[in-house]
């Protein structure tokens, strides 16, 4: 009897339908994170290919930062990640 052994992908499918490898994603010292970069980041962690501790640490993320840009794509898609976007939608939610 083998002993299975979870292995990392190779490659996942990026928000944009594209195969990303942990060559393609950011460098670990990015600081602008723009929308393409935190859905990259985002998928990679759903789809194995980093661990989410992996991720923090490699990117220097709270766990709420995180968390945070997987709602705003499960909530709103990509346009979630937008900063004015979120402002907008938090604005909204007060006003309810």
């Amino acid at each position: 009897m083998g002993v299975h052994r979870h292995t990392k992908p190779m490659q996942v499918i990026g928000p944009f339908g594209e195969a990303l490898s942990l060559a393609d994603l950011p460098k670990n010292n990015t600081t602008r994170w723009v929308i393409r970069r935190k859905a990259e980041v985002v998928a990679a962690v759903n789809g194995g290919l980093l661990s989410l501790e992996e991720a923090c640490t490699r990117y220097d993320l709270s766990l709420e930062e995180f968390f945070s840009w997987q709602e705003a794509i499960d909530k709103s898609g990509l346009p979630g990640l937008r900063i004015s976007y979120l402002s907008k939608y938090r604005t909204e939610n007060r006003a309810s």
